[in-house]
């Protein structure tokens, strides 16, 4: 009988590419089968009502994109990033519940990829303060979102002006976060109150400079190396 063919399984990194992919190709097609049929329908109430969930789609995809894992661990523009992600969580997420997402924007270049587990920290945080912390009877929402460098680290705060419930327990959520910070070489802690929250994240800075050495390190055959 012939051998089975042995296959190494796939990496996470792999598997979450795929999704990842495949969820923005069924965004793509909801996206495209609504405008195709709004611009079939020939009654213009169907066509205005399809116009705005068109759009929220849009919207939805826009953040999906903003949170997909980078192709190359690149040093970016982490500030440009964020900003592009604040503005897709608030037209996808935030406007509607009439929550104001600012974010205080710093000069700041980071890695691709911590940048990206950066996003994946806020979107968390900024789910859960607008899911747990603002409701009828509040006034405006508003989150705040800082980020910078200070010394050899890398600094983030994000506020609201919402109310914690009193008996409110962390989830998944939650978990997600501390996961991510520590992935980061990081650590966060957090305070809910009924007058409004606070989340204040650091994790260690690392310069292109320092990164080229660290490569260059690694890669370096052992017997070149100085004692």
């Amino acid at each position: 009988m012939p051998r089975a063919i042995e296959s190494s399984p796939p990496t996470a990194n792999l598997l979450l590419e795929e999704i990842t992919h495949r969820v923005n190709n069924e965004f793509t097609a909801a996206i495209g089968m609504l405008s195709l049929t709004a611009a079939r329908s020939l009654n213009n109430e169907v066509r205005a009502a399809l116009v705005p969930a068109i759009e929220h789609l849009h919207n939805h995809a826009r953040v999906l994109r903003a949170l997909q894992m980078p192709a190359k661990d690149q040093f970016i523009d982490a500030a440009k990033y964020v900003r592009e992600l604040c503005e897709a969580i608030s037209l996808s997420k935030l406007r509607v519940h009439d929550v104001e997402l600012i974010f205080v924007e710093h000069q700041l270049t980071l890695r691709a990829e911590q940048s990206w587990r950066l996003g994946m920290i806020l979107f968390e945080l900024v789910t859960n303060a607008s899911r747990h912390a603002f409701g009828r009877g509040r006034g405006r929402g508003v989150i705040q979102i800082e980020l910078l460098k200070s010394g050899d680290w890398v600094k983030c705060c994000v506020t609201d002006n919402g109310s914690a419930a009193n008996k409110w327990q962390p989830g998944r959520g939650t978990k997600i976060i501390r996961s991510l910070v520590q992935s980061l070489g990081g650590e966060i802690t957090q305070r809910f109150g009924i007058h409004g929250s606070i989340a204040m994240m650091s994790f260690p800075y690392v310069s292109y400079a320092h990164s080229i050495q660290i490569h260059l390190a690694q890669n370096e055959p052992d017997g070149s190396r100085r004692n």
